[in-house]
């Protein structure tokens, strides 16, 4: 797997590949809910001093600046989740063991998602041990996306559809789109047996995430655990996304109007994906682009802005996405997946956005890997679209 990412039969078994390991994750952790209980056994720390300072001081003292910093959401918005979390997070069966409160499990594993603080020094402040941590944020996050994914990340209807076209045309000035697409590399430390396969073009290891927003910056489609060492279009073809674009599941059957013509709905991408009749990218910046395409070129980057700044976003609430240390490779799906939900609750509730938390958010020496997608990928049809595109940017559109 640490050779190159080309050719059509290697492209067909990586798609197959990584759809039977999506598979095999959500029915884990289906099967883990099934036969685990989310409880801990009584234990005593005579040298930890923070038993009771859940009890005693966060929910009895902090106020609303305080529930922001540390947990990243209001603290309505907290008890919500936990509400939303009980049924999969009781205890359960006829023999059960006492339990640390299900609110106190789920302060454990959101402030070791914001924060990125190891086990270790996490444990003293809620009183209790580094593995019970690790176990909070493992349940937790398997809890946050089996009962709130289908609620707060799914594919929209027909309806949502249309009012997100509204939102992208009358936000950012791109008609006919419902959503932006990019990757995210994840810092990881990899096992020594996969570095070369996790490690990405710009020489450093990660994990690939796949993307899509919508104008309001709230991820609607999240593919995720591809070793970074993948190029974005082999991941595309590799996701959930393609298989519903080509299934005509990302548009009303018919296609609704434009410009006098039936066409599909439109993703808007950079330059690592290839140009479909269902993905825009920009042009290729040369001097011989005329006025049209240099508006649309920068049309759609305005527009795509809005993927990175819900990147910038989500690594900024949720810092464990900065450097995943402590997490082993079973767990990062469903932990990114998890941040990528907990955004979009965060969101959705209106919960204050620091600006303060995105110092850090970019290092500069971990520079993003960007591969043009191959030419073999490109949709000869497409560049009809793109000329549609500039024909109503050159005669309707404002701004």
């Amino acid at each position: 797997m640490a050779g190159r990412w080309d050719g059509p039969q290697r492209r067909a078994w990586l798609r197959h590949y990584y759809s039977q390991r999506q598979k095999r994750l959500m029915t884990l952790l289906i099967a883990r809910r099934r036969r685990t209980s989310c409880y801990f056994y009584p234990r005593a720390w005579p040298s930890l001093r923070g038993a009771d300072w859940w009890e005693r001081v966060v929910l009895k003292e902090f106020g609303p600046q305080d529930w922001l910093e540390k947990f990243r959401m209001s603290r309505e918005t907290f008890f919500y989740i936990c509400n939303r979390l009980r049924p999969g997070l009781a205890p359960h069966g006829a023999n059960f063991h006492p339990t640390l409160p299900l609110e106190k499990r789920v302060a454990v594993a959101l402030w070791h998602l914001a924060s990125n603080v190891e086990y270790q020094t996490l444990s003293p402040l809620f009183g209790v041990g580094p593995s019970t941590v690790q176990t909070c944020v493992r349940e937790v996050t398997y809890a946050v996306v089996l009962l709130l994914k289908p609620l707060y990340l799914r594919l929209p209807n027909e309806k949502e559809l249309e009012n997100m076209v509204r939102i992208f045309r009358t936000r950012w000035g791109f008609p006919h789109c419902i959503g932006a697409l990019d990757s995210l590399h994840i810092p990881i430390n990899p096992p020594l047996r996969l570095s070369a396969d996790y490690c990405n073009g710009q020489g450093w290891h990660s994990i690939l995430t796949q993307a899509t927003v919508d104008g309001l910056g709230q991820f609607w489609d999240v593919s995720t655990a591809f070793p970074g060492s993948m190029e974005n279009s082999a991941v595309l073809e590799s996701s959930s996304l393609w298989v519903l674009a080509k299934e005509g599941r990302l548009c009303p059957n018919p296609p609704k109007d434009f410009m006098g013509k039936a066409q599909k709905y439109v993703l808007l991408g950079d330059a690592t994906y290839p140009l479909q009749d269902w993905i825009l990218k920009p042009y290729q910046e040369d001097e011989n682009l005329t006025q049209r395409q240099l508006q649309f070129n920068y049309r759609l980057k305005r527009a795509h802005s809005v993927i990175e700044n819900a990147f910038l976003r989500l690594k900024a609430r949720w810092q464990i996405l900065l450097k995943c240390d402590d997490c082993s490779l079973e767990l990062l799906p469903t932990l990114v997946l998890a941040c990528c939900i907990l955004h979009n609750v965060c969101e959705a509730h209106d919960n204050p956005f620091n600006e303060e938390w995105l110092e850090g958010t970019e290092p500069t020496e971990l520079p993003k890997p960007c591969q043009p997608a191959p030419a073999a990928m490109e949709d000869g049809r497409a560049e009809q679209v793109r000329e549609l595109m500039c024909q109503y940017f050159e005669n309707c559109g404002e701004g």
